[in-house]
């Protein structure tokens, strides 16, 4: 790709012209985070349970007296060999940051719908140090998008007016829930397909380079 070469002064006009888009765009992720923090919260009626190091936990325990959880759903299905190859990328970016989540009185984890025995192993293998636990025997993975039954390859399903792809029954995506002092818990937030793409730190630095994204 061809680029004008220009003077120092010529660059430092067209970098303060960019600058003020990049403070528009700054100024409108702020509103819309607002936005999606003001969005109405659905309460969870159900009584999940998910499986970690430590055995069978519940939905509630999982938040480990926080009281917002943030989950990430890691592509890896019961008898998978290895981890989808994109999860695998932001699974990297997790690792060894999710201690600062509780400066936010938080928890960020991943779920996969693999037995924990599998996960635990894969987790071994690929040196992730954060939470990661199985829905397995649970319908989590299924209420809330991140796994289907219909084991075929490449197919879709729709989410009001989102088109969720699948891989042999899982996808990837976020969820994210809250936790009162009466231990009620309510589903705030859901991001899939390019809705997570800020959650890669990796993206962020692509999008500065020449050549652009890459894996």
């Amino acid at each position: 790709m061809e680029h004008p070469v220009v003077s120092r002064e010529a660059w430092l006009k067209a970098r303060a012209d960019l600058l003020e888009r990049e403070k528009q765009h700054t100024r409108a992720r702020a509103a819309l985070a607002e936005a999606r923090r003001a969005l109405p919260w659905v309460r969870i009626e159900k009584n999940y349970s998910l499986i970690g190091a430590e055995g069978e936990v519940s939905l509630s325990d999982v938040f480990q007296g926080c009281s917002q959880l943030a989950i990430y759903h890691i592509m890896f299905g019961p008898g998978w060999d290895s981890v989808c190859v994109g999860c695998t990328q932001w699974a990297n970016a997790m690792s060894s940051t999710t201690g600062a989540f509780k400066n936010a009185d938080a928890r960020l984890i991943g779920v996969s719908r693999a037995p924990y025995e599998e996960i635990a192993s894969e987790q071994a293998k690929l040196g992730w140090d954060f939470a990661w636990l199985s829905s397995y025997d649970s319908d989590f993975n299924l209420d809330f998008f991140a796994s289907n039954n219909d084991l075929g390859e490449g197919t879709t399903a729709f989410v009001g007016e989102e088109t969720l792809g699948f891989d042999r029954g899982e996808n990837h995506g976020v969820n994210v829930f809250y936790r009162n002092e009466d231990d009620e818990i309510f589903h705030t937030y859901s991001a899939f397909n390019r809705g997570i793409e800020a959650l890669n730190g990796a993206f962020g630095y692509f999008d500065l380079l020449p050549k652009g994204r890459a894996w």
